[in-house]
């Protein structure tokens, strides 16, 4: 399998298994591509937050992206987003119906964040740059791994701002007064005393720099070890924008460098030669001036030589 044709880690590019592991891991929407940050820093204060929040957005992601992808031969290109609109707010239409029958509290803590699913960045990325231009079942895979590639993100915020905020972990008190951590443990644990800024906003913003630096730092050693890492981060939200290597882009910036350079050359050159004329045209009035100066001294020391020798011819009479 030649290297243009591999996708995310390695599979085959636009196989359902190379979809699933593109959003989960080679472009994490929220690690990696940093879009839908709003949901990201508003409702993960917990982690039970987090991962219903997830779940909604995987379930409206995967089903929309495979009804515009079976519709893509039909939606003119001219209303393509209104369309997109309508498919993406029939899903969470269905997603706010159901919780708000079903789990009525976890619909009142997430509040005006499941509604606004409908214009979530990762959804509409999505539609746009795949679902709309690839078939259906890579579609609802891409859908279903950018969806769980959310979910575990976001989660995974909420647990550690739940934990370090306030010591528990899905609503269990782990640290501090009430732990359920029996024994001498317990004891310890007991004796915690939360950090109340990590349930604020500044806290979001902590442990999701924390996050993306880990990932960073993940994708540094993968490359040290010499491993492919081009494909990390190189689709997200862009439709039509053509992906190159970093290394195929620092060549041709080379390239294009020392095209300029030449360039610039040539034209100095060329310059230089329009401008021969009139420097010759100047050394030629030089050397006429020198010729000139020449003479004058020529019949200065003439001057001089018969004045010597009608002042000897003096003297010796």
């Amino acid at each position: 399998m030649s290297q243009e044709n591999k996708g995310a880690l390695g599979f085959a590019q636009d196989t359902p298994a190379e979809r699933f592991f593109n959003g989960l891991i080679t472009e994490n929407p929220t690690l990696v591509l940093m879009i839908g940050m709003c949901p990201t820093l508003a409702v993960t204060t917990s982690a039970i937050n987090g991962l219903t929040m997830g779940l909604a957005t995987t379930f409206v992601l995967a089903l929309s992206n495979a009804v515009i992808s079976l519709l893509r031969k039909v939606i003119p290109d001219t209303v393509r987003i209104p369309s997109f609109i309508v498919v993406i707010a029939s899903f969470v239409t269905l997603v706010q119906l159901v919780m708000q029958a079903y789990v009525p509290k976890m619909y009142e803590a997430l509040g005006v964040y499941i509604p606004l699913i409908v214009v979530n960045c990762i959804i509409f990325g999505r539609a746009e740059a795949y679902a709309s231009k690839h078939s259906i079942i890579p579609s609802f895979f891409d859908g279903i791994g950018m969806g769980l590639g959310f979910t575990c993100a976001i989660t995974v915020i909420g647990l550690f701002r739940e934990l370090i905020g306030g010591g528990t972990m899905f609503d269990v008190q782990i640290f501090g007064e009430g732990s359920v951590v029996p024994g001498a443990v317990g004891y310890f644990f007991s004796q915690y005393q939360p950090v109340r800024i990590f349930i604020q906003q500044a806290g979001a913003f902590i442990v999701l720099a924390v996050l993306i630096a880990i990932m960073n730092q993940v994708k540094f050693n993968m490359e040290k070890k010499g491993k492919d890492t081009s494909k990390f981060g190189v689709g997200g939200c862009c439709s039509d924008v053509e992906i190159k290597d970093p290394h195929q882009v620092k060549e041709e910036l080379l390239k294009k460098e020392a095209e300029e350079k030449a360039k610039k050359e040539a034209e100095e050159k060329a310059k230089a030669i329009e401008e021969k004329p009139e420097v010759a045209k100047a050394g030629i009035d030089q050397l006429k001036e020198k010729v000139a100066a020449a003479k004058t001294e020529t019949e200065e020391v003439k001057e001089a030589v018969k004045e010597v020798k009608e002042a000897g011819e003096e003297d010796k009479k």
